[in-house]
């Protein structure tokens, strides 16, 4: 039979060619330099055929078997195979501009020099694939999993990579100019030499996909010093615990700091379990224009705010319900930083919410600007000389 035979069938719906194909199985197809554009394929059954240069643009291809299937130089440009199993499958040197990939399975597949660019990879399972020298830039790995999956020196700019999983992946060599990463999972087994500059800029690599956009920043002054000001002029870092009668309290400190066209950055006493809990105050204090702290029935609190308040001079504004007390020794902090200031008792959220700006956002301000004015001055010092002449004359 001919490739045009075999297009007669697929045109006859997925059901007559999964039919055929069950009753025919030893016949030969050989699909290759077909032209599929604009093709219906949902559900259709191609597991194991030839398609090396074939064209799908724009064709449905949705939970289609296309497992060990060879697809080498094949063209998918907005091409649809959401839900589609491409295991084992041939993609080197494909096409799939634009291509819609997500839910698709992908195991141990070959996308060497395959083409990308801004397709989505959404909760696509992209187990021990072999992609060398892809262009994935601009493309959505949204909770896709690469577990094992072998991109050494491919090109991933502009690239998500939001709740990942990298875990054995190997990134070497990759250019990562413009990624977002968040909330990745897993360890890449190599993500060394990762290029952070566009083609066009003197090339700067790092070796860790979790600060490769840091270090961008940093050597990009400019945007970094405007990235630190914006910070430290507009950031507030309400401190307290997720109980469901104290999130309240913290929610609505946050709604009153974006009324006043600042940035409310919220920490749960409660969850810190991932990393130090003094180290996480200090990185996130230092970054913010005031803090404000729940200090009503601390559990965690105490011994991190007494480590945390002697090395930052920003302000505290600590808030405490007006039938609690503070925990012991919190006096000797107000008396021996002056930019601990006196705590705001408060019986109801209304009434907090009352006194925000006089009691909470004023004086924080007046305090900020009173710590700059003590860092700015100018240093005062004893001349030796002067004193030397004076106790002469004298």
């Amino acid at each position: 039979m001919t490739g045009s035979n075999f297009l007669e069938i697929i045109d006859e719906g997925y059901e007559e060619w999964n039919n055929w194909r069950q009753s025919n199985s030893n016949v030969h197809i050989d699909l290759s330099e077909t032209n599929l554009d604009d093709k219906e394929l949902s559900g259709f059954n191609f597991s194991g055929l030839n398609f090396s240069r074939a064209t799908f643009r724009r064709s449905n291809i949705c939970n289609a078997d296309l497992t060990n299937t060879n697809f080498e130089d094949a063209n998918f440009y907005k091409a649809d195979l959401t839900g589609t199993n491409l295991s084992n499958s041939n993609f080197t040197g494909a096409a799939l501009e634009r291509t819609d990939l997500s839910f698709t399975v992908w195991n141990n597949s070959i996308l060497s020099n395959g083409f990308f660019y801004d397709a989505k990879f959404s909760n696509a399972n992209l187990i021990d694939i072999v992609a060398h020298n892809s262009n994935f830039s601009g493309t959505d790995f949204t909770n896709a999993n690469l577990t094992g999956a072998d991109l050494t020196c491919s090109k991933f700019q502009r690239a998500s990579f939001i709740q990942t999983n990298v875990e054995n992946a190997i990134l070497k060599n990759c250019n990562v100019f413009g990624i977002s990463v968040w909330g990745t999972n897993g360890n890449p087994k190599d993500q060394s030499s990762l290029v952070i500059t566009i083609n066009d800029e003197a090339q700067v690599t790092t070796d860790d996909l979790q600060v490769a956009q840091f270090i961008y920043l940093l050597l990009n002054r400019e945007n970094l010093r405007n990235v630190i000001q914006t910070l430290s002029s507009k950031a507030v870092l309400i401190l307290g615990r997720f109980t469901p009668e104290r999130k309240i309290v913290l929610d609505t400190l946050a709604e009153k700091v974006r009324a006043c066209n600042l940035l409310p950055i919220i920490f749960d006493f409660e969850k810190a379990t991932s990393r130090d809990f003094t180290e996480t105050i200090k990185i996130l204090a230092g970054l913010s224009l005031f803090v404000i702290v729940d200090i009503t029935n601390p559990k965690s609190s105490p011994l991190e705010l007494q480590a945390t308040f002697p090395d930052y001079q920003i302000p505290f504004v600590p808030i405490i319900h007006d039938n609690e007390k503070p925990f012991s020794m919190f006096s000797d902090l107000i008396d021996k930083y002056d930019w601990v200031l006196q705590p705001i008792s408060y019986k109801s959220i209304d009434s907090l919410k009352a006194v925000f700006k006089t009691l909470i956002l004023e004086r924080a301000i007046q305090k900020h600007k009173e710590i700059q004015l003590k860092k700015n001055r100018t240093l005062e010092t004893l001349s030796a000389d002067d004193y030397l002449k004076k106790s002469i004359n004298q």
